[in-house]
């Protein structure tokens, strides 16, 4: 293996290209241990150069923040696309985060050639490599309020630009507590740079990162997008209709996205929003472009403040639909919850096979027992128990037996569907109370009984493309938030009942037959007329 220390420039060879060469030959000679340590996956040139020419700033002096630069492709792809447009650029002022303490004799070298590079074009160059905690380094950040009068101190760049690591980090973790303000759950590094990098911008400074699609929904991220919304106006995002494509050096599957962003002092909104989409790299600069009205995207006014993100017409269709409905959950008087068994903290209360004798069990309902539209128990399978124990210690746990519909709290990252609901009847088992694993949501009616035919709707909505499709344009995760799904738009109750009631009358359950009366009912053949992937 060609040893990084000893690789040298190519004659003409821009700044980027040879981090690239560095890059690929170090994260090769490193363990996958080592990069999900640092999440740490280098950004391909192809996608570091259209990142770089998001940004269009004319001063003649710019000062830029690399945070976790690994060997700073990005920045290089950056100050080159910026001296390549800008005539006028005089000075760049360069600042770089690195903590891997392998890598930085590379990032070096590759600082060193860029200053070369730029003196060649005439522009004076100063970089800075920061070794510190990115984070921790700038904690102030999250002390000092912005205002309209009042910028903080440190507020300092015109550019900021990051392929931020990507990790799980416990609230425990010092950045975590530094970060309180906007973590809830347990939070993900990228995010707490994301807001980090959006406080270090001076105002009407651009923002461009790389990152998952997390953070466009749910709760742990919820008191970050209220934070993030009131420092910076998204102007653009750009998708990846391939989830394998993007890091595919790293063998990384994840919903990635690039967004593009300029700091505001006063907190308004942008006049519109560009969404480019691209299939994955090789196609990067054929994207397809749309312009969207903020609150086609985003609804400002609301407590979570979700992000659409529409990849196509078929997408845009769908959302206008939801739109258009001002149902929910809890205006029909139906919630959504948890299961509350937690199997390792109740293992002594669970057991895989019915049991005659002085211990008195009730079921319990778990992943394996619900499938879209159709519910079995008991599922023989080894470590699956099927039954919890009622006594004083589980009373707490467990559920009245009524009707309810489950729904899978989790998909499998190659799953056609992320939605999977199950619809499940009183009179399917004789028991007073049963149990729920805490993988599944239930859907019920706390004062009341949900209808056969509200169970059946409510279930085939779920399951149907259409749900799908919208349930996708915002959430990038495999998790299926109960918050996302009480804050989902639902057509009104008596289409729901008409929709249970058709699936009664032809007692037909399959998934193309959901998908048809779902279809057919709100007349929208016409928007699913390509094929899905």
């Amino acid at each position: 293996m060609t040893k990084v220390i000893d690789m040298k420039p190519l004659p003409s060879e821009l700044p980027s290209h040879f981090a690239d060469r560095v890059g690929q030959v170090y994260a090769e000679s490193v363990t996958t241990q080592h990069k999900k340590d640092y999440g740490q996956f280098f950004t391909p040139t192809e996608i570091a150069h259209f990142m770089g020419g998001l940004v269009k700033q004319t001063h003649e002096k710019l000062k830029i923040l690399d945070p976790g630069c690994g060997t700073a492709i990005l920045s290089s792809s950056l100050i080159e696309t910026l001296a390549k447009r800008n005539d006028d650029l005089k000075e760049v002022e360069l600042v770089v985060y690195e903590t891997d303490k392998d890598i930085l004799p590379y990032t070096k070298a590759i600082l060193d050639y860029l200053g070369k590079w730029l003196k060649k074009n005439k522009i004076k160059f100063k970089a800075t490599l920061d070794t510190n905690d990115f984070v921790l380094e700038n904690k102030e950040c999250f002390e000092q309020a912005t205002t309209l009068f009042f910028e903080p101190k440190n507020a300092i760049y015109d550019i900021v630009i990051s392929n931020p690591p990507y990790f799980k980090i416990s609230k425990e973790d010092k950045r975590a507590i530094v970060a309180k303000s906007i973590v809830w759950g347990q939070p993900n590094i990228y995010s707490i740079f994301m807001m980090v990098a959006a406080k270090l911008l001076k105002n009407g400074g651009d923002l461009v990162f790389i990152t998952p699609r997390s953070f466009a929904s749910g709760n742990y991220f919820r008191a970050f997008r209220e934070a993030f919304f009131q420092e910076i106006e998204i102007e653009q995002v750009h998708l990846f209709g391939s989830r394998t494509d993007t890091f595919n050096r790293d063998n990384v599957l994840q919903e990635t996205l690039i967004l593009k962003g300029k700091k505001q002092k006063i907190n308004g909104h942008p006049l519109s929003i560009i969404v480019t989409h691209s299939n994955g790299i090789r196609d990067i600069e054929n994207y397809t472009e749309k312009v969207y009205k903020p609150s086609d995207l985003i609804d400002f006014n609301s407590r979570e403040k979700i992000i659409h993100l529409p990849t196509n017409e078929t997408e845009d269709k769908v959302i206008m639909l939801f739109k258009s409905w001002t149902g929910s959950l809890n205006q029909y008087d139906i919630q959504i919850s948890t299961g509350p068994v937690v199997s390792f903290r109740a293992t002594q209360y669970l057991h895989e096979q019915y049991l005659n004798g002085a211990v008195f069990l009730v079921p319990l309902y778990q992943l394996i027992n619900t499938a879209k539209m159709q519910f079995e128990w008991p599922v023989s399978k080894k470590n699956k128990p099927q039954y919890i124990e009622l006594c004083e210690e589980t009373k707490s746990l467990l559920l009245p037996n009524k009707n309810y519909v489950f729904l899978r709290r989790f998909s499998a990252k190659d799953d056609k569907s992320r939605l999977v609901a199950t619809p499940y009847f009183v009179d399917i088992i004789q028991a007073e109370f049963i149990g729920v694993e805490n993988h599944l949501n239930y859907i019920y009616r706390p004062k009341g009984h949900l209808d056969r035919n509200e169970i059946l709707g409510l279930s085939a909505l779920l399951n149907s493309n259409l749900f799908d499709t919208y349930f996708r344009t915002f959430n990038g995760n495999i998790n299926v938030s109960a918050t996302e799904l009480r804050e989902m738009p639902l057509p009104p109750l008596e289409d729901i009942k008409q929709i249970g009631k058709q699936i009664i009358l032809k007692n037909d359950y399959s998934q193309s037959k959901v998908d048809e009366l779902v279809n057919n009912y709100f007349d929208i053949e016409h928007i699913f007329t390509y094929e899905q992937n």
